[in-house]
């Protein structure tokens, strides 16, 4: 996959050169470009920002800048071009599946107030176009938003994680846990500051480690995302039995 940023903080995306993406992107898994905003710049300043017209707080990205760095980078070809924004919609597990089918993606990240939103409207004539939010909340830049996205859409990738099955157990992730949260996991040794493992993991009994561990992911859900399961479609007789048991009362 190819993943262009253009920001005029290139150096935030250090990162992405370090644990699973840089070792995805040294075995040619991700070829991952950044470049800077303000070579598209002119002035002897390279100003990438002016003033918002009906005035306002704060300054706005310049279309013209943005116009130039964007053409230069697609050089007639067609990624699909993401603009994190807390007005965009909601980025999800099923947005980063979405993503990773892509076979090129470019991220245009924001200052300021953001960019000038003719820009948006220009290049969707051409690309397809998404605002993008990762939450509810505001950032100082959309760099952050991009590494949070890269890095969810690049661990999908074939071959980035040692074990292609870790995707599948994620949260949110498609399949027969879809909408429920992973439940607890737990490692050597088996009882550590007088906490023990749970006994069932230590069993052997697949068949009810897989049950105690949907359970589990029932439990939390219930507890801490309750908004998640009337979207869970494939809850069985003992799912349900499993929410009836559990203590209203518990948080």
């Amino acid at each position: 996959m190819r993943i262009d940023v253009i920001s005029i903080f290139p150096e935030y995306f250090a990162p992405l050169s370090v644990s699973l993406m840089g070792k995805a992107r040294e075995r040619g898994i991700l070829d991952i470009q950044l470049h800077q905003l303000r070579d598209w710049a002119h002035d002897v300043h390279r100003t990438v920002d002016d003033t918002p017209y009906g005035g306002g707080p704060g300054m706005v990205m310049k279309p013209e800048v943005w116009g130039e760095a964007i053409d230069a980078v697609c050089g007639g070809g067609t990624p699909r071009l993401i603009v994190p924004t807390p007005s965009g919609r909601r980025f999800t597990q099923s947005v980063a599946l979405e993503y990773a089918a892509e076979p090129w993606l470019l991220f245009a990240p924001a200052r300021y107030e953001g960019i000038d939103s003719r820009v948006m409207v220009e290049y969707a004539a051409r690309l397809r176009v998404d605002e993008v939010s990762i939450g509810d909340y505001v950032l100082a830049g959309g760099e952050a938003a991009v590494l949070v996205m890269v890095e969810a859409v690049a661990r999908l990738l074939p071959g980035v994680l040692g074990n292609a099955n870790s995707v599948t157990d994620d949260s949110f992730a498609p399949g027969s846990m879809e909408n429920l949260l992973e439940g607890p996991v737990f490692t050597k040794p088996p009882e550590w500051r007088g906490h023990e493992v749970p006994e069932i993991l230590l069993s052997g009994h697949h068949g009810k480690i897989a049950r105690w561990r949907r359970d589990e992911a029932l439990r939390r859900t219930q507890l801490k995302r309750p908004e998640l399961l009337p979207d869970v479609h494939d809850l069985d007789k003992a799912d349900r039995q499993a929410l009836e048991a559990l203590d209203p009362g518990q948080a």
